[in-house]
This record gives structure tokens, C-alpha cells and sequence, in this order.
């Protein structure tokens, strides 16, 4: 017997170690799949974009056709090109314009879904997100229509004194920038919605029980407690529309072309690879820059 609980406490010590082997293992055999994806969709193409750049038209070679040279000086060449930055700073104007438009409609959308819609609440919901139904450049090339001659927008304009017979808001940077908000908008309304619905209404009462009026409950309840979902919004749409060329294309003009535009033209128009490269690989960069000190700036301890 004594032999027998021996042995017993030696197996088990045996084996021991390699629970916990295998239990340090586990998170890493979980992360596997969605590193492997990363590194083969995302770091892998961004590698190659990063060589693409340095790369240098082929000697007597025929139009597309480059040789790697790993020439850094392709970045100082295409970044000092005046057409390259006006486009880029164009298109973060664009983004943060679409973005504080889509803040100023969906933070009052999101709170009356979260606090005013009772039983329409899902129905309100499904309305946000009902766009997603329908493809992005439908969506867009429906706003032509909109934002036309004889749409509806410049007949109100019209009616209350804010536009002429001969007004035009299409093409225009007013209808990009409009066409951008409006593709976004769910990507702003829902993280805010998420962070309302989640409020304990209490606190509001509690406030009123303090005596402070509307607007002080908002300032010093109600906003902190959103701002979270109001970063991770601002961040949703902010990044996709400082990239989007769809808008750009199908709702200006020549004089409202944003980087996205002019990376398509390079790739696809004037098959300049290492040009596009340049610019993609900056503007990757520039939107990780500006989005670091935008979340340091906010903080991030609540973004969950």
C-alpha cells in the first residue's frame, strides 16, 4: 500500500511540470492562427511595399518594369513634390471634417437610441446599420442625386436663403466631405451607442438630485463616461476617410483629389510603382503618427 502511494505521488509529481507546460503553451497555440494571418496579410505586403519603394525604373526597360536599388532618396524626391503634399494634407482635412460632421450627427442619434428609444430601440439600431446592406459605392453614387442640381439638399438650401439658382454643391469639397460622413457615420454611432447603453442611468438621476441642470450633467457625467466610445468612433472613421478615394472620385473634382486618388492613378494610371509605394507607406505612417498622439493625447485606459 505504502509502495502504491508512493508511486501514485511520483506520477503526479511527474507530471506536473507538464500541465503547466502545456498550460503556458496554450495562449500562444491560440494566438497562432491570427498571427500567422497578420504576418501573412499585413506584415508580409506591407515588407514588400516598404522594397517597392526603393526600387528604380529598369535601364532602357519598358514602362513598369523596375530593378531594386534601395534608393532611400525616392521618399525626399516624391514627398517634395508640392502635388503629393497638397493631396495628403487635403485628405486629412477631408478626413477630420467628415469626422467631427459624423460626431456632431451620431452622438445625438446614439444617445436617443440608448436613452430615448424605449421598444424602437432595435428597429433604430437596425437603421444605423441598414447602409451595410448596400454597397459603398451604390451609397456614394446615390449621393450625386442628393446633392445634385435638383436634389434635395439644394432645394432646401434654396427655399430658406442659403443658395441661388446658380449654386452648386456637386462636385465640390462640401459634397466629399458630406459623402465621407455619411459612409462613416455607422462606424461613429455604434462604439458611442455602446458606451451610452452601458451607462448606469442612476448617475443622471443622482446628478439632478445635486441640482446640476441639463447641460452640467452632460459636461461632467454623461461625456466622460462616452468618451471612450466617442475616441474608438472618431478613430473608426477618422482612419478610413483619410485613406478613402472612392468619395473623391465619384463626388469632386480634379481640385478636391485626395492621396488615395493619386496612389490609384500611380499604381494602376501611370504604373509608377516606387512613386505609389512612397506615398502609401507615408500615408500609413502618418495616420499611425497622428492616431499615437491622438490616443496618448485622450488616453486609453477605458477603450474596452
Amino acid at each position: 500500500m505504502a509502495f502504491a502511494h508512493a508511486l501514485g505521488d511520483s506520477s503526479t509529481s511527474s507530471g506536473a511540470p507538464t500541465t503547466k507546460a502545456k498550460r503556458k503553451l496554450t495562449p500562444y497555440l491560440l494566438l497562432l492562427p491570427g498571427g500567422l494571418w497578420l504576418g501573412i496579410f499585413f506584415v508580409i505586403p506591407i515588407f514588400i511595399l516598404f522594397m517597392t519603394a526603393l526600387q528604380t525604373p529598369l535601364p532602357d526597360g519598358l514602362p513598369g518594369q523596375y530593378i531594386q536599388t534601395f534608393t532611400f532618396s525616392n521618399f525626399t524626391e516624391v514627398l517634395s513634390r508640392p502635388q503629393f503634399l497638397d493631396a495628403l494634407r487635403r485628405s486629412f482635412t477631408y478626413a477630420s471634417l467628415a469626422t467631427l460632421l459624423a460626431l456632431a450627427i451620431g452622438y445625438p442619434l446614439a444617445y436617443a437610441i440608448a436613452f430615448k428609444a424605449g421598444k424602437y430601440k432595435n428597429i433604430m439600431l437596425i437603421m444605423v446599420i441598414a447602409p451595410f446592406f448596400v454597397s459603398f459605392i451604390l451609397r456614394t453614387i446615390a449621393w450625386r442625386q442628393i446633392l445634385g442640381d435638383e436634389g434635395p439638399v439644394l432645394d432646401v438650401m434654396r427655399f430658406i436663403g442659403l443658395a441661388s439658382e446658380t449654386t452648386s454643391v456637386y462636385p465640390s469639397s462640401f459634397s466629399v466631405v458630406a459623402g465621407l460622413a455619411y459612409n462613416f457615420l455607422p462606424f461613429m454611432t455604434l462604439p458611442i451607442y455602446s458606451s451610452l447603453e452601458r451607462m448606469d442611468v442612476r448617475l443622471i438621476e443622482a446628478s439632478g438630485d445635486l441640482y446640476a441642470h441639463g447641460l452640467t450633467t452632460f459636461r461632467k457625467v454623461t461625456l466622460p463616461i462616452s468618451l471612450p466610445g466617442v475616441v474608438a468612433g472618431t478613430l473608426l472613421t477618422w482612419i478610413p476617410s483619410a485613406g478613402d478615394y472612392i468619395n473623391a472620385s465619384l463626388l469632386g473634382n480634379q481640385r478636391t483629389t485626395m492621396i488615395g486618388n493619386v496612389i490609384d492613378s500611380r499604381f494602376l494610371g501611370n504604373v509608377d510603382y516606387p512613386t505609389a509605394a512612397v506615398l502609401s507607406f507615408t500615408l500609413m505612417l502618418s495616420i499611425l503618427i497622428l492616431v499615437s498622439l491622438y490616443v496618448r493625447r485622450t488616453g486609453t485606459d477605458e477603450l474596452v
